[in-house]
This record gives C-alpha cells, sequence and structure tokens, in this order.
C-alpha cells in the first residue's frame, strides 16, 4: 500500500492519503481529458493516491495532486521496484512511500 505525504515548508509531514490506487494523470489542455501514463509520479502529470475501492461513505477516497514539476528523490529496490519517491508539485512538496 502506498503512502502519500505532504512535507510543509517547517518541515512538517502530513499523511495526505494511503491506497493501493497510485496513479500518475496526464491532462489534455484542449479537451480537459485525463489518461493514466503510469503507477508513480511523472514529470508534468499529476497524481492520484487512494483506494481501489470505495472504504467509507465520503465523497473523497483519494488524493490528487497539482502537476508534478520537478523530481526530488527516486529510490528502488534492487530488483527495481519502487520504494520511495520526493518530489515538487506547482505549490507543494509530497512524499509517496509504496
Amino acid at each position: 500500500m502506498a503512502t502519500l505525504t505532504k512535507i510543509h515548508p517547517d518541515g512538517t509531514e502530513e499523511v495526505k492519503e494511503q491506497g493501493a490506487r497510485v496513479e500518475a494523470i496526464q491532462w489534455d489542455k484542449e479537451t480537459g481529458r485525463s489518461k493514466v501514463v503510469d503507477h508513480k509520479p511523472v514529470i508534468g502529470c499529476s497524481l492520484l493516491v487512494g483506494s481501489v475501492t470505495a472504504r467509507t461513505y465520503s465523497d473523497q477516497d483519494w488524493w490528487l495532486t497539482t502537476p508534478i514539476t520537478e523530481m526530488i528523490q527516486e529510490i528502488y529496490d534492487t530488483q527495481g521496484r519502487p520504494l520511495k519517491f520526493k518530489f515538487k508539485t506547482n505549490n507543494s512538496i509530497y512524499e509517496l512511500r509504496f
């Protein structure tokens, strides 16, 4: 299960969402439509993290970032599986751990 944490300017961390669903979403500026292009952070894409199925009766079981502008850190295990990503969006810094 993935955990998306927002890192505030003062260094404090806030867990925004957890779940098996991790999707890099690319937006078409002309049509407003979107498509999933990967299952890890991708520069230029928004990142959606959350539940594959609804787990509550609330309106939202996921978190969607603004587009990613910079990858700060990428860590993979010895077999190439993603472990941790730290990245900047238009207005925040996040860390995604698998």
